[in-house]
This record gives C-alpha cells, sequence and structure tokens, in this order.
C-alpha cells in the first residue's frame, strides 16, 4: 500500500477499506508514516467525512491499537463520563464527585486540551501537587477505597489516538463527526467502563455547530457503545456560550469547587447536576430519573460531594487545602478587564472566541511543544441576556505573559454583541438520548 494513494482516495472523497485505515493509523502509531501525510489525511476526513462504517473501523483499530482495561476488580457497575469539549466546561471536576458520593465508582481517564476547548487532566494539574498517572493497581485500589480515581490517559491506552489527538490539536483537523466519534469511543471502548454518560456540545463553542450534528454525532456514539455491549445516554447541551464564567484551568478549577460548595453559576450547577444524575442511574444506584436526581442534588447540598473531591484530591497528591483558600492555585501577575463601551444588553457571546481568548492568553496549547499558563484564562461579568450599562465591567483576562494577556482582552471583547433589546439566556439541555 501507499500513502499517497490512500490519501488522494479520500481527497476525492472515497471510502477506505480497513485494511488502507489500518496502514495509515498504525504506520503512524509505529513512526513509519510521517506528520506531513497523516495530517494530510486528517484534512481530507474532516473535508470529506467518513461513512459510519469506516469509522467503525477506525474506532477498533484506534482501540486495538494499545491495551485495553480490565476493571473487573472494582466492586460496582464502573460508569465514565464524557464531555466532546467545551469552552468553560468544568463537568468532571463537579459530577465525578457528585456520582461517587451515592455509590458509583468512578474509574476515569480523561484527555487533554483539543484546539480551543479545554482538558480535564490540565485543570486537574493546576491543582498543586496533583499527579495524573497511576500503575493499574494503585487506579484499581483507589477507587474501591476512595470511590474515585480520575487519571491521564496512558500511553498503553489507544495510542494511536494519543498520537492523532496531538497532531489535530494544531493542524485544525478537530472537527469532524467521524474523528471526534472514533477517538472518544477508541479510549472508552479501552478503558474498560461498564456504561458511559456523554455531554455531546452543540453550538459556537463546540466542534459540532448545529443540533443536528450533535445528535448526529451522539447517535453515532451510543450506537458504537452499545455494539460493544455498554449501557450508554448521551446528553445534548448548548454550547453557543461559555459553561459558567471561569475559561481556564485554575480559574476553572476554582469555579468548580464553588459548585461543590453549594454556589457556582447556575448553567454549570444545573447540568452538572444532569450529568451526574445519569451516571447514577446507570450505575444502578438510583431506582429511576427522577430517583436519581434527588440522589445528585442530596450529594451536593449535604457536602457530601465536596468531601469526595478533598479525598479524591488528597488522594492523587493534590493539595487538598484548595477547597478552603483557593488562593493555593496558580495565580495571573496580570489581569485586564473588558468594559461595555454602551449600554443595553448582551444579545451574544461568542464561546469560540472567548475559548481563542482564553488559549490566546495563555491557557491552551497553539503548538505540541507549549507549555500551558495554568492561571491563565478569562472570567465573565456579563453573559447573554444580562443588561449593562457604559463602562460596566464584561469580562477579566488573566495570565503572566502581560502582552498575551492584553491580547486575549482584544480577542475576548469582540466575542461580545451588545444589543438594545433583551435576549433570552440559551436553554441549556436539548434532549437526552438513551
Amino acid at each position: 500500500m501507499n500513502a499517497v494513494d490512500i490519501i488522494n482516495k479520500k481527497r476525492r472523497g472515497e471510502a477506505l477499506s480497513k485494511d488502507e485505515i489500518e496502514y495509515m493509523v498504525m504506520g503512524f502509531t509505529d513512526g513509519v508514516i510521517p506528520d506531513y501525510q497523516m495530517s494530510a489525511l486528517l484534512m481530507a476526513i474532516c473535508l470529506n467525512g467518513m461513512t459510519k462504517e469506516e469509522t467503525v473501523q477506525l474506532t477498533g483499530i484506534m482501540r486495538d491499537s494499545g491495551d485495553t482495561v480490565d476493571l473487573s476488580d472494582i466492586k460496582g457497575i464502573k460508569v465514565d463520563k464524557h464531555s466532546t469539549g467545551g469552552v468553560g466546561d468544568k463537568t468532571t471536576l463537579i459530577v465525578a464527585p457528585i456520582a461517587a458520593a451515592c455509590g458509583v465508582p468512578i474509574a476515569k481517564m480523561s484527555g487533554r486540551g483539543l484546539g480551543f476547548t479545554g482538558g480535564t487532566v490540565d485543570k486537574m494539574e493546576s491543582i498543586p501537587g496533583f499527579v495524573t498517572s497511576m500503575e493499574r493497581d494503585q487506579f484499581i485500589r483507589s477507587v474501591n477505597e476512595k470511590g474515585i480515581a480520575v487519571i491521564g490517559q496512558t500511553g498503553h491506552i489507544a495510542p494511536a489516538d494519543k498520537k492523532m489527538y496531538a497532531l489535530r490539536d494544531v493542524t485544525g483537523t478537530t472537527e469532524s463527526i467521524a474523528l471526534i466519534t472514533s477517538s472518544i469511543m477508541s479510549k472508552k471502548l479501552a478503558a474498560g467502563a461498564d456504561a458511559i454518560v456523554l455531554d455531546v456540545k452543540c453550538g459556537a463553542g463546540a466542534f459540532m455547530k448545529t443540533y443536528e450534528d450533535a445528535r448526529e454525532l451522539a447517535e453515532w456514539m451510543v450506537d458504537i457503545g452499545k455494539g460493544s455491549g455498554k449501557s450508554m445516554t448521551a446528553v445534548i447541551s448548548n454550547m453557543e456560550q461559555p459553561l459558567g464564567n471561569a475559561v481556564g484551568n485554575a480559574l476553572e478549577v476554582g469555579e468548580a469547587m464553588d459548585v461543590l460548595k453549594g454556589g457556582g453559576p447556575e448553567d454549570i450547577r444545573n447540568l452538572s447536576l444532569r450529568l451526574a444524575a445519569e451516571m447514577i442511574l446507570l450505575g444502578g444506584c438510583a431506582a429511576d430519573r427522577d430517583d436519581a436526581e434527588k440522589k445528585a442534588l442530596e450529594a451536593l447540598e449535604s457536602g457530601k460531594a465536596l468531601e469526595k473531591f478533598r479525598v479524591f484530591v488528597a488522594n492523587q497528591g493534590g493539595d487538598e487545602r484548595i477547597t478552603e483558600d483557593m488562593n493555593l492555585l496558580p495565580q495571573a501577575a496580570f489581569a485586564v478587564e473588558v468594559r461595555a463601551d454602551e449600554a443595553g444588553f448582551v444579545t451574544g457571546l461568542d464561546a469560540m472566541k472567548i475559548g481563542l481568548a482564553s488559549q490566546h492568553a495563555g491557557a491552551g496549547r497553539q503548538k505540541k511543544e507549549d507549555e500551558i499558563d495554568m492561571a491563565a484564562g478569562i472570567l465573565l461579568d456579563k453573559k447573554t441576556g444580562d443588561e449593562v450599562a457604559a463602562g460596566d465591567l464584561l469580562c477579566t483576562v488573566f495570565g503572566n505573559n502581560k502582552a498575551k494577556a492584553e491580547a486575549g482582552a482584544e480577542e475576548a471583547r469582540a466575542a461580545y454583541t451588545i444589543g438594545t433589546d433583551r435576549t433570552e439566556k440559551p436553554e441549556l439541555i436539548k434532549e437526552i438520548i438513551d
């Protein structure tokens, strides 16, 4: 086989065979196919798509490129949760402790940031001392004893995805149903959970811009998961504007703790409770959806979820004092305010522009080798539907590089649209597919 012939075939919009997909994926994983040829194939896939059969084959090849995890030594039904990526999405840090506090064993592998969206592993690594890698025995023991462990994807789990994921992040090849499906499901099927809850985003700040595309992605992933014997639920949620008020690693950890303490923005609180309830239901810890919702709320309001978060952080080497003193999280040297030039209402807040502004301020990577500024990011004071007066604070951009923070502030300013008529806040949860 020849890599150029395969690239040209997909560039013409033709379907690839299993052997052709395997030749490219495994050749790239083994270092035989260079970055530039895999980048060309990924771009051709983004432009021309893949059939569901191609996607099933790609998912299986990526899953089988490394180890599969046996979680049978963990007691109970293991439930995983995955988001397709969004701006300000820190739900894992809230959902996992809530579900664990209700008796669901959480044995989760998470990823790093991709494009303009943040990654759970990056957020967790902003906690001083927090370790995102464990040996298998320690991982199993942590879940059995503490009820929860969240680690980064190891080099042994779907290594093909790990290499392709890093390449997609810096080559503009993130927005593809086939690539997103295969990336998520190859890891999830290899990671050993019995059930999976998917949070599929749609809107300006998501890889799927429309509800129709998000629904197609959700259905593809649910079908692939069920076909592999997993219990599956997908929640389609809105990402027209950022989720919560904090965007950026340490800032998002702080907001997650606000929610676990009973506060925090309404949207991130409500979505987290919805996702946690779905995990509790699939985990067999509730009689029905209403019962699961009540248990999730009780775990949050009683403080049990916060205590589970504290145990989780301490068990993975993190400084649990952050739950009492958020100043122990990374702090930025510079803060640049963005203020309204006119009075009116916020009629639009472009999540993608805010995500890019945060990334460019230092909170994300533009090249594979970039170091993340854990303190960088954006705190939003105004969102869609809010009234503003001239001079009101819209948001603040943080960072340890003044020039980057100032550039991020200019981008954040362009994300706001202010008009004379009040706009309703966007509907958060659009549909549940199970």
